[in-house]
């Protein structure tokens, strides 16, 4: 494959940016990374995160843009600028990944789709859970009918920020559902496709005096069934209860926790149950180690050089749309 030439516009405090960065300029095999853009006064306001950036070309957003070699560019800003840069972007006619889940604003979101589309550009999404290799083998597994007619799929993603990170969650649409809870409703959707009904239950913990909704809590209704997300930032112990378990009419599976983390990257331990038997040991496995990021950047050049993006425009669009639902906005 090809050398892509890369650019990334924008990092932020509490999400991947760093992460996608040191990806890309780590996978010298498949990306040649031209330079970074912080706009947003990023340098100022996030002086920590600057260090991974040292010794690579800073260049202005419209230097990036208007650079014919430029084929791609990662969007990685705060999530209230995604779409003011992704526009940028898909208007440049270059490839596009962004973090999740696209902005704050639907029509914002939707013009944004329609732009990629309408000039066959890659899009590509950062919900991490889709690199993720025992979460692929299990979605594997129900499309091949392994588990029978799904009827429940519980997810849960948790963990424990700081005061000040939870304050910064009133900046989104449904708080926690929407940083990190967005992650399982694109799990959810995958599985299940559209519900019948969104019922959000988000609040706020109340601690600290943050009144943002740090606990985030949805539940979708199946015709035979229901399923939920899960997601709260002020849970000690969480990360370790992070999990995925899908039911089945033949059997259940596992994933619990998501992620564990090791030398080079993590680890995931899938429990699998396929007997009527109560009393029957799961069947268990563990995957490899891998890098969730370095996986999502390589599906992401290959998508680049012709491979088909498992995950349509229309996907992401009605995606996006139940993550607004799910954090208690009418669309």
């Amino acid at each position: 494959m090809n050398k892509i030439k890369i650019a990334q516009i924008g990092t932020s405090a509490n999400s991947h940016g760093n992460n996608i960065w040191e990806s890309m300029i780590k996978q010298k095999d498949i990306f040649d990374v031209v330079g970074y853009a912080f706009p947003e006064n990023e340098r100022e306001k996030f002086p920590d995160r600057m260090k991974a950036f040292d010794g690579y070309n800073e260049m202005t957003v419209d230097e990036i843009l208007n650079n014919p070699e430029i084929e791609a560019v990662a969007v990685e800003t705060e999530e209230i600028y995604l779409t003011k840069y992704a526009f940028m972007v898909a208007n440049a006619g270059k490839h596009l990944h962004m973090e999740k889940p696209g902005g704050v604003e639907l029509a914002d979101f939707e013009k944004l789709v329609e732009i990629l589309k309408s000039k066959s550009l890659t899009f590509s999404t950062g919900y991490m859970y889709r690199f993720n290799p025992k979460i692929q083998e299990a979605l594997a597994k129900v499309k091949n009918g392994d588990l029978g007619e799904i009827y429940s799929v519980e997810a849960h993603m948790d963990c424990k920020h700081s005061a000040e990170v939870r304050r910064w969650l009133k900046n989104l649409p449904g708080g926690m559902m929407f940083f990190l809870g967005c992650h399982l409703v694109d799990l959810i959707y995958q599985i299940q496709g559209e519900p019948q009904e969104v019922i959000p239950l988000n609040c706020s913990t109340g601690y600290d005096n943050v009144t943002a909704s740090d606990y985030g809590m949805v539940v979708f209704n199946y015709k035979n069934g229901v399923s939920f997300v899960k997601t709260c930032a002020n849970e000690i112990g969480g990360f370790l209860r992070r999990q995925l378990v899908i039911c089945g009419e033949k059997g259940t599976i596992e994933i619990k926790p998501l992620e564990i983390s090791a030398e080079g990257g993590q680890y995931s331990v899938m429990n699998e149950a396929y007997s009527t038997e109560w009393y029957k040991e799961w069947n268990t496995s563990k995957s490899e180690v891998y890098d969730r990021y370095d996986n999502m950047m390589r599906n992401f050049a290959e998508m680049v050089r012709g491979k088909e993006n498992p995950y349509s425009y229309d996907y992401e669009l009605g995606l996006y749309k139940l993550i607004l639902r799910a954090c208690g906005k009418e669309v």
